[in-house]
Parts: structure tokens; sequence; C-alpha cells
């Protein structure tokens, strides 16, 4: 099968986004299935106000028609709500094309962090690009729960999965650093509340693994934690595993696979009990301790033991994850699309 996907969001970003379409395209292609990713590659671009890093198209239609007539895929997959997910979206409709979305980002919350936007009127032009999809992937049941809450149609779960051969349990020796070490991996920004992390009274150090906006300022407030950037393959397991404890602190992210990288490296985890580590961990206080206090789920995920972590992790395949895709590719629309949606 020839499978078409579009994204906004591509390397040489980093984050959930990008490390999912990834791993589904090679996970596709170990199927036997032909795959072509749409990316801002090859077009004129500006950056993502807030978000430079994320490079958007330019004049991306006929581009797009073009791809889909010399690909001719049997199933269109529309990944983001930037200019090329709303070229695809445009090509599809005119030309009767079914296809699916995903929704990985909750960026009416993001904006409203940052701009103080009501989330309403975001989440109306969201069920305006999503609507006439014959599905909507999302990764987790609690989104489903709220998104169909929000009036949205044709939700289908695609969970997520972890590298466990990448991320393993492996030496703490090298990073010197007070112990405990807690660790935080991700984008330095507002709407991850990293700084929720940093006011924390923990013993040992805070440890920050990632870049973002709020870089620079975060550092200045609070030079006891150590900053060290943004970090990647290899390099980035060696940080998971030479840390005790990981905490996530966002509230806002759809699912979290640095909660999965963390515990197939034998990190237990502290988090908010809030979509995402909700949904991961559950009630399983072998794996994390989800909390509203912070620091005391920190502290109680000190006691728990890597073995069990990483046993916990390996139930999250991607393989599995991408036969739900797959899946999701074939499911009919509750409705027709429709031509001026």
């Amino acid at each position: 099968m020839r499978i078409l996907i579009s994204t906004d969001a591509w390397t040489p970003q980093v984050n959930g986004v990008v490390r999912t379409l990834e791993t589904t395209s090679r996970e596709l292609q170990k199927l036997g299935h032909e795959v072509r990713i749409v990316t801002p590659e090859g077009f004129r671009t500006v950056p993502m106000p807030t978000y430079p890093e994320i490079k958007l198209a330019l004049f991306a239609k006929r581009a797009v028609g073009r791809v889909v007539d010399q690909f001719k895929p049997d199933r269109i997959h529309i990944s983001t709500e930037g200019p090329l997910g709303l070229a695809m979206r445009r090509c599809c409709l005119q030309r009767n094309l079914p296809f699916t979305t995903s929704f990985h980002t909750r960026f009416p919350e993001y904006i409203h962090a940052r701009f103080g936007l009501p989330p309403g009127l975001s989440y109306s032009a969201l069920r305006w690009f999503h609507g006439p999809a014959s599905a909507v992937m999302v990764a987790t049941r609690t989104l489903e729960q709220d998104l169909k809450k929000k009036g949205f149609r044709n939700l289908r779960l695609w969970s997520r999965g972890v590298d466990i051969e990448r991320f393993s349990i492996g030496p703490k020796e090298w990073l010197e650093l007070p112990r405990p070490v807690f660790l935080y991996v991700g984008r330095v920004a507002i709407e991850k509340s990293v700084e929720d992390f940093l006011k924390l009274d923990l013993p040992g150090s805070k440890l920050v693994v990632g870049d973002g906006p709020q870089l620079r300022e975060l550092r200045a407030r609070y030079p006891v934690a150590r900053f060290v950037g943004p970090k990647f393959g290899p390099e980035l397991a060696r940080y998971y595993s030479a840390s005790d404890v990981f905490v996530f602190p966002s509230r806002t992210d759809t699912f979290g696979l640095v909660v999965l990288e963390a515990l197939a490296s034998g990190l237990p985890v502290a988090a908010y009990p809030v979509q995402g580590p909700r949904d991961i961990i559950g009630a399983n206080e072998t794996a994390g301790i989800l909390s509203e206090d912070l620091g005391a789920a920190a502290r109680r995920a000190l006691a728990l033991g890597p073995q069990d972590c990483r046993q916990f992790a390996t139930r999250f395949s991607w393989s599995s994850c991408t036969l739900q895709f797959l899946a999701n590719l074939d499911t009919p629309a509750d409705e027709p699309l429709r031509q001026n949606s």
C-alpha cells in the first residue's frame, strides 16, 4: 500500500511528533508498505512565531497537488495543522479523497499560555480542520474523551511506543553531580511548566536537558540547576540512564514520549495526575508516582526499582502502535466528505 503523510513538524526538530512519524514510517516500511512524507524540506519557509525551530512552508498548494498526482497514494494522513496540513486538506477535499488526521498538540492551551487567547476560539478552528477526516487519531483515551466533549468526531486511538534498545539501564558514574539526580527532558517553554520542577525543594541535583524560549531566563533564575542544552541519540540515552528520577511537570502534553524513554532507562517518574502520565502510568506505583504535590512524588519515586520501571516500559511497542495506525487508515467516516468544508 502507498501511504502519503504530510507534516509541518520535521527534522532537525526534536519532539514527540517527529519521533513518532519517523518511527512509524520505518515500521510501515518493515511491513512492506511504501511511505512518502511531505515535509517543509524543499519549500520556502518562515520560522513559526515563538517556535523558530519549526519552519512553516510557503506556497505549498500546487506542490502538494503534484505530489498526490505523482505518488498516487492509497491512503493519505495529515499529521499537523500547519500550512502543509492545510494544503493537503484542501487538495483532498477538492478531489474527494478520503484522509485521516492526528491531534498531537494542545495548541489552544499553548497559545493561551503565551498570548492569552481563549482556548475556545482555537478549538473552533481545530474542529473545522479535523472535521472532514475519516479518523482523527489521538494518543490516549483521556484526550479522546476530552475532544469528544469539545465536539470532535471520528476519534480513534493511536498510542505511542519506545525504543527499548536505545533507551536502557546504563552506568551512572560518569555524571558528576550530587545524588540523587532529578532529570527533566524536553522543551524549555512556559507550557511545559519547567519552573514547577525547578522550584521544588529536593535533595541532590536538578538536571535539565533541552532547549527553548525560556532557557536563558530559567538558567539565570535557577543557577544551582544544571542546564546542558539539547541532547540527541546515544548521548540523550546516557543522560537518562545516569539520572535517578524523571520529573515530568507538564500539564499540557497529549502523551509524553519522554516518560516512556525514562522508564525504559530504568528511571521512575514523578508527575502530576494529568493526561499523559495518567494514561501511561495510571495507578501503577511500581513505575511512577502521580501527585499534585510534585515534590513529594519525586521523593517517593526514589524508592522505586529500575528493573520494574524498565519492565513496565516494554509493554509499549512501536509495532503494535503501527498496526493501530494502519487500522485507523481504513476506518470509514461517520459522514461523507464535504467539498466546501
